[in-house]
């Protein structure tokens, strides 16, 4: 299926024009999230150069490390988290406008994050980024989407290319939400799980925190939002259409 971009829905599930890569190919790629466990996981899955063709020059866990690899390193491809220390994904990509628009060798960023919310996809492609994959993507469908980005494809999850192309045929403003705008990235996050029927051991595992941290957070949207249980803030999150 393709979309204006010229991008297509591979067997994969990742949307790009077409298998890229192949035999010999190399691709030099940096690790940004903050979660040092799944950076161990990713590079265990997809860093086996001499299978995969895919070498990890360099890690990062916030803002400021990213911002310092990337430029020391020059990555032909950033695998980027949305949410980090220090600003987020956005606050990478802002950063490294440079090293993006360079005429020569040009460093490209695909987004890898649990998230799969309108706004955080939005957010990053405007931000420069070429495409936006979440968690959820096997190695090999990794492995494909960074070589597809490498060669200046547009690559997204199912679902997710969706918001973009809406996102760019509309000229008017999103509507502001003062109440989902008291809530940090984290908590939003927190939040869009608990309201999918996520147990709290589920959302831990999937955002790499502890089971307190999850309460806490849930704790602190609760408060913010002037709820007063998970069932109040799931039918808060359905009219809001965050689920």
């Amino acid at each position: 299926m393709s979309d204006e971009t010229g991008a297509t829905t591979g067997a994969d599930g990742a949307t790009g024009p077409g298998a890229a890569g192949g035999p010999g190919r190399r691709v030099r790629v940096v690790l940004v999230d903050d979660h040092r466990m799944f950076r161990t996981g990713v590079q265990a899955e997809i860093g086996r150069t001499d299978i995969t063709g895919v070498e990890v020059v360099g890690e990062a866990a916030d803002v400021d490390q990213a911002v310092s690899v990337i430029t020391a390193t020059r990555p032909e491809v950033v695998l980027l988290d949305v949410h980090l220390p220090g600003g987020g994904g956005v606050e990478v990509l802002r950063r490294c406008a440079a090293v993006m628009a360079a005429a020569e060798d040009p460093v490209r960023f695909l987004a890898l994050s649990v998230s799969d919310a309108a706004e955080d996809v939005i957010g990053v492609i405007r931000g420069g980024a070429r495409g936006y994959v979440t968690k959820t993507i096997t190695g090999d469908d990794l492995v494909d989407s960074i070589f597809r980005v490498q060669e200046g494809d547009a690559v997204f999850s199912p679902r997710l290319a969706g918001f973009v192309l809406d996102a760019f045929a509309s000229t008017d403003a999103p509507p502001v939400d003062e109440d989902l705008d008291r809530l940090t990235q984290r908590e939003r996050e927190v939040l869009r799980l608990i309201a999918r029927g996520y147990a709290y051991k589920e959302v831990a595992k999937q955002l790499y925190i502890s089971v307190k941290t999850v309460e806490s957070h849930v704790s602190a949207v609760l408060r913010k939002l002037q709820l007063s249980n998970r069932h109040e803030l799931t039918r808060w999150a359905a009219a809001r259409r965050l689920v």
